[in-house]
């Protein structure tokens, strides 16, 4: 499944985390009026990679 940038969501905690320059500049690129915040694009960037995650170890555990 490809990665979709979603609405926001609700319920969040704050957690400070230090990304390298490139990759913010990436990201701030990536989002430029797609009407998301940079917050918000990490979190949907996290729950794909996960997602993925769980996938992969499934397929895995087939072989």
């Amino acid at each position: 499944m490809a990665f979709q940038i979603k609405p926001y969501r609700k319920e969040t905690e704050n957690k400070t985390i230090r990304f390298p320059v490139p990759l913010i500049e990436e990201i701030e690129k990536a989002i430029r009026n797609k009407n998301v915040t940079f917050s918000r694009f990490v979190i949907q960037a996290c729950e794909y990679a996960l997602n993925d995650l769980d996938e992969s170890d499934d397929e895995k555990k087939k072989k």
